[in-house]
Formats: structure tokens, C-alpha cells, sequence
């Protein structure tokens, strides 16, 4: 099967599954308009415990947004360069697939001053790979990454969002924070996007306070809608932070950091 055919199939499943429904963990949260979120709290004693996040303070007009590049469909240089003008940081989650097909792209996230995070070689479920893969999977990929560009990555996303307390755990003795989401919507379908105004409504009846945000760059329709996106949140108080902001926070008390 084509990589791209793959990662779309692997995805349909990733976004609003409740446990029952799922083979493994898997991801959920349920929306609530432009308020915070809610999910199971025993994932969140996961994350807390194995220093991952999936939301924000629910009280601070704060957003971190993340981008998952499975394969490229040419709009991650726009995107890129909305960034850029617009002053805003952002996480790129990349598979062995794309560092492999996209070097100066990867190259220029980190010129940038993007977080370029581990969405492992493959795009296995990591739930169900043993831990010998496990780490091969993330270790492979940093290394690549390493020789790229002298860094190292410290972000890791499942793919799919199927994860375990045990792949929690390797990732964190790896040294690695789990980035999960608190909004998402359905952007990865490249036959079936729907224009920049789909994507601009869909994003922003759903924003909210302290939001994690998982965008897709194969999404034309978020190139396009990025620009007004990012103004208008802006004209309602919203701020754009980095992951490594919102872990530092995490660690260190608002008055110390800033």
C-alpha cells in the first residue's frame, strides 16, 4: 500500500473514538463549543504522571499549535511561511517518510524556530509494537533528525492517538513529553477538502482557552484559512505559544518563568 493511502486509512479512526469502541487506548475528548474539553481523567493521570500534556491552562486565551506531516502535499512551505510573517511558533510532528522526502523543509522548521517533534519511523500503532521496537520506531527517526540538523527531538505524538501506559512510559524514559490534543476536525481527507471558509468555521467554533491544536499540512483548506485564523484569534485575546512554553510552565511556577 502507498505510504500516503496508509497514513490517510490510519488516520479515519484517530480523532473521536471512545474507548469502547477501540481496540487499544485511543484518544478522545469530547467538545464543548469554545470551552475547554473533557476526556477520561484516567488519561490524564497518565499524562500528568509520564509528564505528557493534552491541553493548556484552561484559563488563559493560550494556543499551541501542532501540525502532523505524514507525507507532503506542497502546502507546508505556505504554511510556513504564514508562520513566519505572522509571528507564531508552531510543532511539526514528522514520520521517516517525510524526513526522507523533505530534508530542507524539515531544515527550514527548525531555522525557523519550530519544535520539530517524533511521530515515529513508520506510523505504527505504538500501543501494540514491543518495546525494542518501540524504540527503534522513535530512535531511528531522531537519529535522522540528528544528522539532519544537529538536534535532537523531546516531543513524541502517537500515531493515530492509539497509545498505552506502557508506550507512555517508554516515551518518557526516553526523555520524550507525549503531546496529545484538545481540538482537531477532520482536515487530513485530501480529495475531499471543502475550502479555506470549511476550515476557518471549523476551527474557530471550537477553539478555546488553552487549546493543544492538531492541524494537518496536507490540508489545503488550513494553508488558506491560517492567515485570517491566526488574525482573528489574535483580535479576540489569544496569544500563540510553543510546547516547550507550555511544558515549562508545567514545571516551573507562572511567577519564576514569566
Amino acid at each position: 500500500m502507498p505510504v500516503k493511502s496508509f497514513i490517510i486509512l490510519s488516520c479515519v479512526a484517530m480523532m473521536f473514538l471512545a474507548p469502547a469502541q477501540a481496540a487499544a487506548e485511543a484518544w478522545f475528548f469530547k467538545p464543548n463549543g469554545n470551552e475547554p474539553p473533557t476526556t477520561d481523567s484516567k488519561y490524564i493521570k497518565l499524562l500528568d504522571k509520564y509528564d505528557g500534556a493534552w491541553i493548556g491552562d484552561p484559563s488563559k486565551k493560550t494556543i499551541y499549535l501542532t501540525f502532523d506531516n505524514g507525507y507532503e502535499e506542497g502546502y507546508t512551505k505556505e504554511i510556513l511561511d504564514v508562520l513566519d510573517k505572522k509571528n507564531v511558533p508552531a510543532a511539526f510532528f514528522i514520520t521517516g517518510q517525510y524526513i526522507k522526502d523533505q530534508p530542507k523543509v524539515v531544515k527550514r522548521m527548525v531555522k525557523d524556530g519550530h519544535i520539530v517533534g517524533n511521530h515515529s519511523w513508520g506510523h505504527p500503532d505504538l500501543s501494540k509494537i514491543s518495546d525494542k521496537k518501540y524504540k527503534v520506531e522513535i530512535k531511528r527517526l531522531d537519529m535522522a533528525f540528528h544528522e539532519l540538523t544537529g538536534k535532537h527531538m523531546k516531543y513524541v505524538r502517537p500515531p493515530r492517538g492509539t497509545f498505552s501506559k506502557r508506550a507512555l512510559e517508554l516515551g518518557y524514559k526516553m526523555g520524550y513529553h507525549n503531546i496529545f490534543w484538545s481540538f482537531a476536525y477532520v482536515d487530513w481527507l485530501t480529495d475531499q477538502q471543502k475550502g479555506k471558509k470549511h476550515a476557518y468555521k471549523s476551527i474557530m467554533k471550537r477553539v478555546h482557552p488553552g487549546a493543544i491544536m492538531l492541524l494537518h499540512t496536507v490540508s489545503k483548506d488550513n494553508a488558506k484559512a491560517l492567515p485570517k485564523v491566526i488574525d482573528d484569534l489574535r483580535d479576540e485575546g489569544y496569544q500563540f505559544k510553543s510546547l516547550d512554553y507550555l511544558m515549562g510552565h508545567k514545571k516551573i511556577p507562572e511567577f519564576i518563568f514569566g
